[in-house]
């Protein structure tokens, strides 16, 4: 991965802050548990709100790990992870004896398997969510969540199968479309010989489905930046297009961190397509200390774009051009060379973050 790349990651951090951890039930798992329910829905509801206190006492618990020294780190960190385990086996325990009592609880088994896949036990996940699926095969959630396991597990062909199912049950869902999107988008192999199109209209389809999702939430930040993103695997470069998701996304930025993060990605779509000087004042705009290293770079970037046969590199292959007898041939220009090499570090496709339904 070369260091371009690499300082990417700090902006897209920016661009793609984690969302809050939540204890809303609603948006963990898909399920709308009321106050005032009956016997059964509350004895679920009170183990789903257990489950939402261990995970945010382990995030605590992470938070404070990392925030000390530690003099012997290997032996604290297992001794944390020791301690995790024996907190989430507490609401392991709980799942199970809940569905030991209600086995045709299909919530029930939703819910065990989302906090499952929270704690990285995948395969146990997806056995809940099949049960689930099998007790009640209209609920869209559980169509999603195996959907997000296919994706990553394979088959992805049934990815696409019931990430569709999912939008047809609930049409009105945009995690829905933006998981889709986005594996559609990573496998493109797979995606076009299912749907039988070529490698620019799956581009064509995910971003379609990025626009679904997007116009059911226009102000989500992290789904304007996943849309926007995938416009650095697409070749050739759409360049206004790029830049006008760009531009979208800082509409509907937070932070002034999202919005410098913001002006970095439209300095680099900008440096690519040749629009030097607007390039430049957007890299004028970033202040922020977090992303000054990679300021450095894109201004080298800009610099070896404007004037390529000034890079070291483009100098050294012409003083080797010197030393070797006229050709017939023309030559090719090392900066020529040079400026393909720097604009293929665009090809980056976005990082695969599937969501579990809302």
């Amino acid at each position: 991965m070369n260091e371009l790349t690499i300082g990417f990651l700090g902006a897209l951090l920016a661009t793609n802050q984690p969302q809050a951890v939540s204890n809303v039930i609603q948006q963990q798992t898909g399920l709308a548990v009321p106050v005032e329910a009956d016997p059964v829905e509350r004895e679920l509801r009170e183990v789903m709100m257990a489950d939402d206190a261990a995970q945010d006492e382990v995030n605590q618990w992470l938070h404070d790990f990392d925030s000390q020294p530690h003099p012997n780190r290997t032996a604290d960190a297992a001794a944390l992870n020791r301690r995790i385990v024996a907190r989430y086996d507490r609401v392991r325990a709980a799942y199970n004896i809940f569905l030991q009592h209600h086995p045709e609880n299909a919530h029930g088994c939703l819910a065990y398997g989302s906090f499952l896949n929270d704690i990285g036990d995948e395969e146990g996940a997806h056995l809940q969510y099949e049960n689930s699926k099998q007790l009640d095969p209209k609920n869209p959630a559980v169509w999603n969540n195996l959907a997000n396991y296919y994706g990553e597990h394979g088959p992805v062909t049934k990815a696409f199968e019931y990430y569709a199912q999912a939008i047809k049950l609930n049409p009105n869902e945009p995690v829905y479309y933006q998981n889709f999107a986005t594996t559609v988008y990573l496998f493109r192999k797979d995606a076009r010989e299912f749907f039988h199109l070529n490698e620019q209209q799956v581009f064509d389809q995910a971003l379609d489905l990025y626009r679904q999702a997007m116009r059911l939430a226009p102000n989500d930040f992290v789904l304007a930046t996943d849309y926007a993103e995938s416009y650095y695997g697409i070749r050739p470069l759409r360049a206004q297009d790029a830049l006008a998701s760009w531009t979208n996304a800082m509409q509907v930025a937070h932070t002034d961190a999202e919005r410098q993060g913001v002006e970095l990605h439209l300095a680099r779509v900008k440096i690519a397509a040749g629009m030097f000087a607007e390039a430049q004042a957007h890299l004028d705009a970033v202040t922020n200390a977090a992303f000054l290293g990679l300021k450095q770079q894109l201004i080298r970037s800009l610099a070896n774009h404007e004037h390529p046969d000034t890079h070291p590199a483009a100098t050294a292959a012409n003083n080797l051009l010197k030393m070797v007898p006229p050709l017939d041939t023309p030559k090719v220009s090392a900066g020529t060379n040079l400026t393909l090499v720097l604009t293929n570090l665009l090809a980056v496709p976005p990082p695969l973050r599937l969501q579990e339904a809302p």
